[in-house]
């Protein structure tokens, strides 16, 4: 298994705050330089075409909009544990909240699961056919970016 830490944006950009997984990462790519072995990758709506690219990984950040039941532009860091609940709990109201569950299960059951795994999620206000992201969830980019960072850092550190 590798040491490298895999952050990987999920999203669609058409549908307003659908997208901010990968408006997130995209402002991390461009941001200040991540340690080596860090790898950013827009996973728009790939699914399991993405499974190669977590079995490669040693950790992985994924970041992404879910209904976390809290007010919009929350942002909160889901640890294995609280993943695998609110993964069960999910009514999976959107394409990839679906895809992300079942690549997830699919990577245990080959095991091809990374040491850390962790989803920092934000909770949309809209999902609706719209290119720009809502107010509160434009104002969580730069929050989520200071969060991934710390996580990134605290992994690489453990390497």
């Amino acid at each position: 298994m590798s040491k490298d830490i895999l952050v990987l944006g999920l999203g669609n950009t058409l549908l307003a705050d659908d997208g901010v997984g990968v408006h997130v990462v995209r402002r991390l790519a461009a941001g200040p330089a991540l340690p080596d072995g860090v790898r950013t990758v827009d996973g728009g709506t790939m699914g399991f075409r993405l499974t190669a690219m977590l079995s490669d990984a040693g950790s992985v950040l994924i970041i992404d909009a879910a209904d976390i039941g809290l007010e919009p532009g929350t942002i909160r860091l889901l640890d294995q544990r609280t993943l695998d609940v609110h993964v069960a709990k999910s009514n999976r109201t959107s394409a990839h909240e679906a895809g992300l569950a079942d690549l997830l299960s699919l990577a245990r059951l080959e095991n091809l699961g990374p040491r850390h795994l962790a989803v920092l999620a934000i909770q949309p206000q809209e999902i609706a056919w719209r290119e720009s992201l809502s107010d509160p969830v434009e104002g969580a980019i730069a929050p989520a970016c200071v969060m991934a960072t710390a996580t990134i850092m605290e992994w690489h550190r453990a390497a």
